[in-house]
């Protein structure tokens, strides 16, 4: 099913989960450490420029953003790990990623993005260790691919085998925003999604 992603639009933030109204639509998530690029990949995604706002400051996502695409949500979380903020932020933020991936909505897949350049955070490994402890669908997004030279990825793909838990099961894209590189995948995952618009909390 071919998506217009320039149909794509803001629908609502919430900063506390309690705001969230039940779910209308089959969800798809991104989650990620603070300033991993959640926001540049949904523009890139939707062929928009500012759909998602994106910030040079980390930490600046502090709702959980919905973007409606005809019938599906993108759910945009907060960044997490950013250590310039109070501890109550913190525990604000923590409050809304594990409220909503705890509750009973229809979340189809959450694309978590880890920065390709670096050793993933233990925030990032925790992430996935949840995501797999809960058997939530996950694909790994490797952001800034462009940033690395073909051995310096090499390099880094060899050593995430050992730093992300289950790598060589788990489907892994490299993305770069400004080559293009992985948005026909990522598109073609979504899609695949749409196609299957069942019932609400229903597979």
């Amino acid at each position: 099913m071919k998506l217009n992603y320039n149909k794509a639009e803001f629908t609502a933030a919430y900063g506390k989960f309690s705001q969230i109204p039940p779910p209308e639509r089959i969800e798809i998530a991104f989650a990620g450490h603070s300033n991993v690029g959640k926001s540049t990949l949904i523009n890139k995604l939707m062929n928009r420029r500012n759909l998602a706002r994106v910030s040079s400051v980390p930490g600046k996502t502090a709702t959980i953003n919905f973007f409606g695409l005809e019938h599906i949500y993108l759910v945009d979380l907060p960044g997490y790990g950013y250590a310039k903020v109070s501890k109550s932020e913190k525990e604000r933020w923590a409050g809304l990623i594990e409220g909503y991936l705890n509750a009973e909505r229809d979340l189809r897949l959450v694309f978590m993005l880890v920065d390709m350049r670096h050793k993933p955070t233990a925030d990032d490994v925790n992430m996935i260790n949840y995501l797999i402890d809960t058997e939530t669908p996950f694909v790994i997004v490797l952001t800034k691919a462009d940033k690395l030279n073909k051995t310096e990825r090499a390099k880094r793909m060899a050593a995430f085998e050992t730093e992300i838990p289950c790598f060589d099961e788990i489907h892994t894209i490299a993305f770069s925003s400004q080559t293009g590189e992985g948005v026909e995948e990522l598109r073609s995952i979504i899609e695949d999604i749409a196609d299957d618009n069942g019932d609400v909390n229903g597979d």
